[in-house]
C-alpha cells in the first residue's frame, strides 16, 4: 500500500532523516519522496497542528521538546503504557502472548544495533498496545508514540542500555504470560521510568553512547 504525504513526512522525523530544529520546505519534501505540493502542504498544516512542527518566522522546522515537555511526556508514557500492559495481561489472547515471547527472542541479535533494536523496540511495544484490545487506548498511544518521534536519540544508544532493555521486555511479556495484571503493569511502568532516567543523562551528556 502506497503511503501518503503525512506518513512519509512523520517516518522521516521517527527515523531521524529530519532532526528537531530542521527546516521543512515543501519543494524539497515532494522531490524527495515523488509527490506533488498540495498533499505535502496538507500534511505539514496538520504536523503542525499536532505540535509536531513550529513557526520559525515563515518557515516550518521539526518541533523539540523542553525538559518540562519530556517529563510531561513520560509521566503519560508511563501511565498509558502501563494500563495497556494490564490490559494485556487480562485480554491477549495466547497467539498475541507467543508473538510478543518471540520478539523478545529475536531482538537478542539485535544487541549493538540501537537503530535497528529501537525500530524492535517501537514493535514490542505497539503490540503490547493491540493485545490490549481497548481501541481508545491505543489511538490514545499512538499519540505518544508520535511525540516520541521529536526525541532526536533513542535512549537504546546508551551504552548497556539494550541489554538492560531487553531483560526488562523478558520480565514484561513472563507477567503477561502469567495472567498477574498488576506486575504487568508495573513492569512496563518501571520500564519506561528507567528509559526516562537514560534520556535525562543522555541529554546531559552524563553518560555515552555506544559506536
Amino acid at each position: 500500500m502506497q503511503k501518503d504525504a503525512y506518513t512519509l513526512i512523520l517516518e522521516a522525523i521517527d527515523t531521524g532523516l529530519y532532526k528537531p530544529g530542521d527546516r521543512l520546505v515543501e519543494s524539497e519534501l515532494a522531490d524527495r519522496f515523488g509527490v506533488s505540493r498540495t498533499p505535502i502542504r496538507e500534511a505539514l498544516q496538520r504536523l503542525e497542528t499536532q505540535s509536531l512542527l513550529t513557526r520559525d518566522g515563515r518557515s516550518l522546522i521539526v518541533a523539540s521538546l523542553d525538559h518540562n515537555q519530556l517529563a510531561e511526556l513520560y509521566v503519560v508514557r508511563a501511565e498509558l503504557e502501563a494500563l495497556a500492559a494490564r490490559l494485556a495481561a487480562r485480554h491477549a489472547t495466547a497467539e498475541e502472548v507467543r508473538v510478543l515471547r518471540d520478539m523478545v527472542e529475536d531482538d537478542r541479535s539485535l544487541l549493538g544495533d540501537p537503530a535497528g533494536l529501537s525500530r524492535a523496540n517501537r514493535r514490542f511495544h505497539k503490540q503490547i498496545h493491540l493485545a490490549s484490545h481497548n481501541r481508545f487506548l491505543v489511538q490514545q498511544l499512538d499519540l505518544v508514540h508520535r511525540s516520541m518521534a521529536l526525541l532526536a536519540l533513542t535512549s537504546l544508544a546508551a551504552e548497556g542500555r539494550d541489554e538492560v532493555a531487553l531483560s526488562e521486555h523478558d520480565a514484561i511479556v513472563s507477567a503477561i504470560e502469567a495472567r498477574d495484571e498488576v506486575a504487568a503493569g508495573e513492569r512496563l511502568r518501571e520500564h519506561i521510568s528507567r528509559a526516562f532516567v537514560t534520556r535525562l543523562k543522555l541529554d546531559s551528556g552524563a553518560i555515552g553512547t555506544v559506536d
